[in-house]
């Protein structure tokens, strides 16, 4: 079950690309509600009561005009975080993978022999509409 799993990650595919996309929002909407939720107001209890948050009012009595540093180092920690899950969790370990098949520690998915090749084409021809 685990051979084929690697097997599946290792092949390049729409599906699989697909399914990365959706993972990939689903942990950042996670990794924001942390950063927004735990990480921001922690930035925020460095400035007085009366501010806002971390940040500059340029007009006072005008929001607009609010220069939000705590938005900005939350944005740059939640981009940290999920570029270090991505990397740690995706990228090193098919890396690792990918060297292991290099150097025939480990096999890779089976190529198809020609018996196999030349049914799936006969089958192709078949469905394929006559004119």
């Amino acid at each position: 079950m685990i051979k084929g799993f690697k097997d599946f990650v290792l092949r390049g595919n729409v599906v699989e690309l697909a399914v990365a996309v959706v993972i990939g929002a689903a942990f950042g909407s996670i990794v924001s509600a942390f950063t927004n939720g735990i990480i921001q107001p922690l930035i925020n209890t460095v400035t007085p009561p009366s501010s806002p948050g971390f940040g500059v009012q340029l007009v006072s009595g005008k929001a607009s005009t609010y220069i939000d540093f705590s938005a900005v180092v939350t944005a740059v920690l939640n981009f940290l975080i999920v570029a270090a899950v991505v990397y740690f969790v995706i990228v090193y370990p098919l890396k690792t993978i990918q060297e292991r098949r290099r150097r025939g520690i480990e096999t890779g998915p089976a190529d198809p022999t020609d018996i196999e090749l030349l049914t799936e084409i006969r089958d192709l021809l078949r469905e394929r509409p006559r004119s």
